[in-house]
């Protein structure tokens, strides 16, 4: 239909526009003989209010039609007429081949990429990514376009002056919420996929609650989580997931709460921040072999000595980051350490990280949390490869699993205010779907409210 419209002459839309709203006006007035009968009847049963109805001057209606139909967009004339070309791009085919196959020639080619950069990707494209070539009856190319992703589409369009001009067209995304829970058996990666959740929202989640939860050691069996998170449609079809809205985890008989705020960062439900200074685990989560103990029979000596740390066994070669942001103070090899990074942080806090395969930093250089200082290894007196994590705090071990840990700045005034606001009826909604999954589950029947 729009179509039809866009092809009839601007003076034509104007004139059928302004006759249509006359008309519209005309049909609402009542006649004399509908008004005195109405009006009678009102009067005789003293009910009802009568209401006048202001009818614009003609010019005023011929004006507002000729406004309402300039800000229609308007569509290129030579759209409805174009013959359109589908080429689907196979192993070792040059753009060139692919104008040549559509009948384009190869001058209309270079005028095409003379516009740089906005075209630059026509110079790098892969087997089964497509082309549409609009051509016009007598073979001229009026519009080209390229599917970047699910999302956008570069089209080149022919100007009035028979140049070229590129622009990406965005399709609309519709946003729909995802509820996802599960409760941990043999280990949280496998509970997050039997969830439904993608590797990277594992990953995602983990990160979120990494700063409250050691992934690698304090995972248990009988913990628990929800997730509430966005998925990405384009006509009516799934394209992708998007953020975590909101997440719970139950671990060990603590529940953790996260919501995402604004700005892209997530935050408790009293506004504040998830972020500490230091993570609870400065390796990807996986097992671990020995947990703090500082009674520890020692596996190569075989004596009772000090484990002042957690030890995390994971494939040689596995990054390790940097727990917080600081300075190395450290980076060496000696046969009991093997190779070792020593960082300093603020607050007298000191991170060790011992038995690496190779390093990443050297003394003196600054690093930021969450940095790869070095990969895992079996190196120094070990009986298999692993990572050796010690926090010291004024030159006393700690337990990193356990210590109390700085937090990044929380929302404040008016900014907090709201946010906790929306945060309650988040996670009540959150909340609300882990009841009724569970009592689906459960075999119980909920009535609806």
């Amino acid at each position: 239909m729009r179509q039809f419209v866009t092809k009839i002459p601007k003076q034509h839309k104007v004139l059928i526009a302004a006759t249509s709203a006359l008309l519209s006006v005309v049909l609402l007035l009542p006649s004399e003989q509908a008004a005195a009968s109405k009006s009678s009847k009102t009067d005789s049963l003293e009910i009802g209010k009568r209401y006048s109805l202001d009818v614009p001057l003609q010019t005023d209606l011929y004006t507002e039609a000729e406004q309402a139909v300039a800000a229609l967009p308007e569509l290129p004339a030579e759209d409805l007429s174009l013959n359109w070309q589908l080429l689907h791009v196979k192993k070792g085919d040059a753009l060139s081949a692919l104008f040549r196959e559509a009948g384009v020639s190869q001058q209309v080619m270079l005028d095409i990429l003379a516009l740089g950069k906005p075209v630059k990707t026509l110079t790098r494209l892969f087997p089964g990514e497509q082309l549409e070539f609009g051509l016009t009856a007598d073979g001229q190319l009026q519009e080209l376009r390229y599917p970047l992703n699910h999302l956008s589409t570069l089209r080149i369009s022919r100007n009035s002056d028979g140049g070229f001009t590129a622009e990406e067209l965005k399709k609309e995304v519709e946003l729909r919420s995802q509820f996802a829970t599960a409760e941990i058996r043999s280990n949280f990666w496998s509970a997050g996929i039997a969830a439904g959740l993608s590797e990277s929202q594992i990953m995602s989640l983990a990160g979120i609650f990494g700063w409250d939860i050691d992934f690698g050691l304090d995972i248990r069996a009988g913990d628990s989580f929800s997730v509430l998170y966005e998925t990405q449609f384009v006509d009516g079809e799934f394209i992708s997931n998007g953020n975590i809205i909101a997440a719970q985890f139950q671990n060990q008989g603590h529940l953790y709460q996260a919501v995402r705020h604004t700005d892209g960062n997530y935050y408790k439900p009293d506004g504040a921040s998830m972020r500490q200074a230091f993570l609870r685990a400065p390796v990807s989560f996986q097992y671990v072999s020995s947990n703090f103990n500082p009674r520890r029979l020692h596996p190569v000596l075989k004596t009772v000595r000090p484990h002042n740390g957690v030890d995390y066994a994971a494939p040689v070669g596995t990054p390790i980051m940097a727990a917080g942001d600081g300075r190395v103070i450290a980076s060496a090899y000696n046969s009991v350490n093997g190779h070792y990074v020593f960082i300093q942080h603020a607050n007298n806090i000191v991170t060790k990280y011992l038995h690496l395969s190779k390093r990443l930093v050297a003394k003196g250089d600054k690093v930021r949390q969450s940095d790869a200082i070095g990969r895992l290894g079996g190196t120094g007196r070990v009986t298999g490869p692993h990572l050796h994590y010690e926090f010291v705090v004024d030159g006393v071990h700690r337990n990193p699993r356990t210590v109390k840990l700085p937090q990044a700045t929380p929302l404040q005034g008016a900014e907090k205010k709201v946010f906790t606001a929306q945060a309650t009826q988040i996670l009540n909604q959150l909340q609300s779907n882990e009841r009724l999954l569970l009592a689906k589950n459960s075999g119980v029947a909920t009535a609806a409210p």
